[in-house]
């Protein structure tokens, strides 16, 4: 019985052809392997308020175990765990993040609080393009460590070439307290620091908003330019679901907690109200979000390209 000739087309070519890639590679997964990179993310976001430059910086992140330990300390643990799970968010842990802002007004480069320590802010100031010898002034929104950590170091002040201020009430709260790192870290520039009350301007554009409660000074600042908004609003609120949707959820680290929760309201229902944008020093990173009124409680919306227009 004579053999058949198989047929062979220009379809059955391009199949076969198309098929030895994928075999060799099957074959050899290795090759196609990468090699892990761990988590990363930027150092820095910029984004414009009317004539002015805003820029956030990420000074420091770190992952904390326990946050009930510290957030919804006077709310049960299946309370806790249910408005935890609401969010998508664990209960075992939590990711912190450290950011002080640049504001750049066209004639003054201001920077508001300073990280942990001088390393994370200059590496995080020099990746958005600064030099600490060009920041104009150092505003200081409350004096716990993570705000003042990077104001000293081992060769003295970081801004050297700084003016400083903060609010008088803040200053006068930590000044016979005994506080290490105060002492450390403040108490060199004394003489230098320019202390102020709310409604009290920084700069044209630049005014502080008294947000007492998380410590006895504690302050906030209202940036305005061309018409637009924008709250820089420190520590009155310290997470994004914890604190917003739960504002009366007590937070260990707030001195009068009744009074943080009070400021909470109040700051969060004026933002959501006027439809103001804010940076908080420990929302999720790059850090500026909406407020939206939800139920008893509030709704954070990260700003996605508003403030690039």
């Amino acid at each position: 019985m004579p053999l058949k000739t198989p047929h062979i087309n220009r379809r059955s070519v391009l199949l076969g052809g198309a098929a030895l890639p994928l075999a060799a590679a099957t074959a050899s997964p290795a090759l196609a392997a990468a090699e892990m990179m761990g988590v990363g993310t930027t150092r820095f976001n910029r984004v414009k308020l009317g004539g002015f430059e805003v820029t956030t910086l990420l000074a420091g992140t770190r992952t904390v175990p326990n946050p009930q330990t510290i957030f919804g300390m006077n709310v049960d643990t299946d309370t806790f765990a249910a408005a935890s799970a609401k969010a998508n968010i664990p209960t075992d842990a939590a990711q912190f993040f450290f950011t002080p802002t640049v504001v750049n007004t066209g004639s003054e480069l201001i920077l508001f609080d300073t990280g942990l320590n001088p390393a994370g802010i200059t590496a995080a100031l020099e990746t958005a393009g600064y030099r600490p010898d060009q920041i104009d002034t150092v505003v200081i929104t409350h004096m716990h460590g993570d705000h003042v950590g990077g104001l000293m170091g081992d060769g003295g002040e970081t801004f050297a070439g700084a003016k400083y201020v903060t609010g008088a009430v803040e200053f006068d709260a930590w000044d016979m307290a005994g506080n290490d790192t105060f002492e450390a870290k403040v108490r060199p520039l004394e003489d230098k620091i320019a202390m102020i009350k709310g409604g009290d301007a920084v700069a044209s554009g630049v005014t502080a908003i008294e947000a007492f409660g998380h410590t006895p000074g504690h302050m906030a600042y209202m940036l305005e330019s061309e018409g637009k908004q924008l709250v820089l609003g420190a520590d009155f609120a310290n997470h994004y679901v914890w604190s917003l949707a739960h504002p009366d959820w007590e937070v260990k680290f707030d001195r009068d907690k009744e009074a943080a929760a009070a400021t909470r309201r109040k700051m969060l229902s004026m933002m959501a109200g006027s439809e103001i944008p804010f940076v908080g020093y420990h929302m999720p990173w790059p850090g500026i979000g909406y407020v939206e009124t939800r139920g008893d409680g509030y709704h954070y919306v990260p700003a996605s390209y508003q403030l690039m227009l």
